[in-house]
């Protein structure tokens, strides 16, 4: 059995790309998209026609906005077409710190997938892990809107995002590990930060812990991996979100892979901090958090720049 199929085993393994002509290859049970990866397909001849779509072309003429939805969700259904579960469609990212204005763009996203004749059942809208995204996923939710928290680097944040109820978190394991290398610098050792001692895998194995400890019921999905490394040594968590080519990577390696998180034996948690995180309590952690607090705002440019190179794609 090759690596892909021991991870399969143990953990939902879910494509983390809009380019929806490689998921019958990949076979995946989920889907993650964001304004990169659309942004990324759009520039490959194979996919750019979907910007041509009549509504997309008409929607464009009067609110770019709209057609950037419109085009989202038109990915969103072509992947879902592949695929036996969920798609994650983002929210535009400059709404991050608006709480408000992020809700109304989720539900246009929704209204849009219903009707296309996809049931909400199928879709994950992806906010970004500010307190404002966490608010409005805790509104969504009350709605029957399930969420998947991006953008998430800290404990508080997975501290406030299991409070209020979301379904889904993403911690970003390879760029809090990103964080770690850069500080280290020269210093940084390479073969003793593996397995369990990698930043990002230890990060979100302290979340998990105590997600799983407390019967938390968020599912935690790993993202934004470097290597095979990190995802072998997090084999068993609940999902793991992989671009297409590591999921051709561990296709083509034979090396056992054993299970290496067990919600049966997930032990103690690390600490015993309470559930409910207030807003003032949030933005403080955060705020002394210097990693977390730089990848947010740099995620949330990041996704916005994209979107933003999204959008004038759709003016032309």
């Amino acid at each position: 059995m090759n690596s892909l199929d021991q991870l399969r085993s143990y953990s939902a393994i879910v494509a983390d790309t809009a380019e929806f002509l490689q998921l019958p290859r990949l076979q995946p049970r989920d889907a993650t998209t964001n304004p990169s990866l659309v942004l990324r397909a759009l520039r490959q001849p194979e996919y750019a026609a979907l910007v041509a779509a009549p509504d997309v072309r008409d929607a464009a003429r009067h609110d770019l906005d709209e057609a950037a939805d419109r085009l989202l969700v038109r990915f969103g259904c072509e992947i879902l077409e592949r695929i036996p579960g969920r798609v994650s469609t983002e929210v535009d990212a400059r709404l991050s710190h608006d709480a408000c204005a992020s809700e109304r763009r989720a539900r246009r996203l929704i209204e849009l997938y219903e009707a296309a004749g996809v049931p909400r059942s199928r879709v994950l809208i992806k906010l970004a892990s500010t307190w404002a995204g966490i608010d409005c996923a805790r509104r969504l939710r009350d709605d029957g809107i399930a969420c998947n928290m991006t953008l998430l680097f800290s404990f508080t944040q997975a501290r406030a995002a299991a409070a209020a109820g979301v379904q889904l978190i993403s911690p970003f394991v390879g760029r809090i590990t990103d964080w770690a290398r850069q500080q280290a610098g020269a210093a940084w050792d390479a073969d003793a930060m593996r397995g369990e001692n990698d930043p990002g895998v230890k990060a979100l194995l302290r979340i998990w812990r105590f997600y799983k400890s407390r019967g938390i019921a968020t599912e935690v999905m790993g993202a934004s991996f470097r290597d095979t490394a990190q995802l072998a040594a997090l084999a068993g968590c609940d999902l793991l979100t992989v671009s297409p080519a590591l999921l051709d990577a561990l296709r083509a390696d034979h090396t056992p892979l054993p299970r290496r998180l067990d919600p049966a034996h997930a032990g103690q948690p690390e600490d015993d901090a309470p559930l409910a995180v207030d807003e003032a309590t949030f933005t403080a952690a955060l705020a002394a958090d210097a990693m977390a607090s730089s990848k947010l705002d740099e995620g949330i440019a990041a996704f916005s720049a994209d979107g933003h190179a999204l959008l004038e794609l759709l003016r032309a």
